[in-house]
């Protein structure tokens, strides 16, 4: 007799064997699903680093989506969407860690509370400390000018300028947005709201994504009871390439264009376009130097000519 499955697992990687290895391993040591009624995917955006022959030799189960070329987060997780046949699907960044069980915590969010389509559980990085993006609210002009200033950052700052840091990491219940790095969905919740917008390259799609479910009325849920390791950059690196910096700025023009300029003056939008085009400036030229300066560090490889 064949046994439908209950949850899909879709993973995205580029370049990231060592990371997506250790996932893999994570998530089967510890994914509280029998393996006849669970579906995993990994969706390679042209690895040239053996990715998916590792995931091909090592775990047989996966489904292996590889493609020629980058597509990008939004329609790399897609392809496998469209292919998923699980009434709960998620989605998990190859640069994190199952460190227990995952599903049973959080299916129980959403047999408690039907209006719920998307449930998050708390991040923490390697060192152990909470990954404040876990649980976000959505983008303000204050808020963005407090975080990227570092104004917002400091304890005691104006809650207006510290929105992107919750006040704690120990509490559950509805929030605006979770992490892209670890979303639990109902299917017909995602059905009903649609899949990524691949119009993001990479950034801000789960952002977006959080944005249309509350759009049709569909909760999103943080859940701390249930931790994951988040080796936050462990797949993009501390100082961004050229080509990740400007689309996590397209992301914020993108997002801001969608959802917010339609209801604003033209001359605060106006002025919103340029405060991006001045930060992504700022943002290249500090990832450009700090580049070159780990490659400074970096030990002389010994010439094999003699």
């Amino acid at each position: 007799m064949t046994v439908d499955p209950v949850l899909a697992v879709v993973i995205v990687s580029y370049e990231c064997r060592e990371l997506l290895d250790r996932c893999l391993a994570s998530l089967f040591a510890n994914l509280d699903v029998d393996p006849g009624r669970r579906e995993i995917f990994v969706v390679d955006n042209g690895s040239h680093d053996g990715t998916p022959e590792m995931v091909a030799s090592k775990y047989p189960e996966v489904v292996l989506l590889p493609e020629r070329d980058n597509l990008g987060f939004s329609v790399a997780n897609n392809l496998a969407l469209r292919r998923a046949r699980s009434p709960f699907v998620l989605v998990l960044n190859p640069d994190t860690e199952v460190r227990g069980p995952i599903f049973a915590p959080l299916v129980r969010v959403f047999d408690e509370h039907p209006d719920v389509g998307m449930v998050g559980c708390r991040l923490v990085q390697a060192d152990g400390q909470f990954d404040h993006a876990a649980k976000r609210s959505f983008p303000t002009i204050a808020g963005a000018l407090g975080h990227f200033t570092g104004v917002g950052r400091r304890e005691g700052s104006p809650h207006a300028l510290a929105q992107y840091r919750v006040p704690t990491a120990d509490e559950s219940g509805p929030v605006d947005a979770i992490n892209g790095a670890f979303m639990l969905m109902r299917k017909a919740a995602l059905d009903d709201v649609g899949l990524f917008d691949e119009g993001y390259w990479l950034y801000m799609e789960d952002l977006d994504l959080c944005y249309r479910f509350h759009q049709h009325a569909w909760g999103v849920w943080y859940e701390p009871t249930v931790t994951v390791v988040h080796l936050k950059g462990g797949t993009s690196g501390r100082h961004r390439g050229v080509r990740q910096t400007v689309a996590f700025h397209r992301g914020m023009y993108r997002f801001y264009r969608k959802f917010y300029a339609p209801e604003r003056a033209g001359v605060l939008n106006a002025v919103v376009y340029m405060g991006i085009g001045a930060k992504l400036v700022v943002s290249l030229a500090r990832n450009v130097v700090g580049r070159q300066i780990e490659a400074a560090k970096r030990p002389a490889v010994p010439s094999t000519t003699a």
